[in-house]
């Protein structure tokens, strides 16, 4: 985990290649620079779930020490780059991500050496948020916790919509897909079989 907020920041590596992508790197950016380059990655993305600054705030940092191509779910690049909204999520005091490189949508691929993440888009916590899907894993950034849903009481955020996203796009997954969230709050990874039979937000 990283940051004031504690993000679940992933490092997802193709073995073959050594090319990587970062995901959410929402902070304490120098130590992710030193597992970057301590362990040789090529990082080619840094991929945010969604728009908030605490996902967000360490791209600029990481994207100087790589030049990696920022990528995150077209509607919330445009959502999050309405003034309105910049000054909403200022108050957090957290940087803001530089522009995006690599604008995406659903059923579109991230492919950096032989690893490709399926996106998922699943709007609710903010309208372009997303998921990232490489059987058997799932990063579900803010949308769907351990036992938990997303926040859906800021800008942009819509209750229904997540519900209906999790419902329809993600618990259709295999039972043994392992669930690894945004953040821990109820714990670092699950399943798709777990989160369908036991959150509570779910049934």
């Amino acid at each position: 985990m990283v940051g004031m907020m504690g993000v679940c920041c992933y490092f997802l590596i193709c073995d073959k290649t050594g090319k990587a992508a970062i995901v959410d790197p929402g902070g304490d950016e120098d130590k992710l620079i030193r597992i970057i380059t301590s362990s040789k990655l090529d990082v080619q993305y840094i991929i945010a779930t969604h728009g908030h600054p605490d996902h967000v705030c360490g791209n600029r940092k990481i994207k100087e020490a790589t030049g990696a191509d920022i990528v995150m779910h077209e509607a919330d690049d445009e959502f999050f780059s309405q003034p309105n909204v910049k000054n909403y999520f200022s108050m957090l005091g957290m940087e803001e991500s530089p522009p995006t490189d690599l604008r995406v949508r659903e059923g579109d691929d991230i492919v950096f050496g032989t690893v490709a993440l399926r996106v998922i888009h699943t709007p609710g916590h903010t309208p372009g948020g997303m998921c990232l899907y490489t059987a058997p894993d799932l990063i579900t950034g803010d949308s769907l916790f351990v036992g938990g849903i997303g926040r859906t009481d800021f800008p942009g955020g819509s209750h229904a919509e997540l519900i209906s996203s999790i419902r329809n796009k993600l618990l259709v997954l295999p039972d043994e897909t392992i669930v690894w969230p945004g953040h821990g709050y109820g714990g670092s990874r699950s399943t798709i079989q777990e989160e369908r039979s036991s959150n509570p937000y779910l049934r």
